[in-house]
């Protein structure tokens, strides 16, 4: 769903720093559109981010979180090669993940 996720990182004195936005509508189910219908909810509930293999950050969200989120987040290690993997799910079944090689 949508398009893809902004991942950026950097490696410094053995820390890897990792910013991410999220494209997503990310709605409440409160908000109402110009007809005054509901807008339907649809938002994340998870995101995990993976240094390689292993799980470096793990989220349990919901509709309170605002529209195109932005994740910044750091972790030990991280090696020139090495992959970030940011992948989310969300309450309409959408899934996404991307990833990126360490330079």
């Amino acid at each position: 769903m949508g398009s893809p996720m902004k991942i950026r990182a950097a490696i410094k004195d053995g820390r890897t720093e990792v910013k991410v936005l999220i494209s997503h509508p990310m709605e409440t189910g409160l908000r109402k559109d110009s007809e005054g219908k509901a807008v339907p909810a649809h938002y994340i509930t998870e995101v995990v981010a993976r240094h390689n293999e292993r799980v470096v950050l793990s989220a349990i969200w919901g509709p309170a979180v605002s529209q195109n989120p932005f994740v910044q987040f750091q972790f030990a290690g991280g090696a020139p090669g090495d992959t970030v993997s940011v992948a989310w799910k969300d309450n309409q079944g959408d899934t996404r993940s991307d990833q990126l090689t360490l330079a």
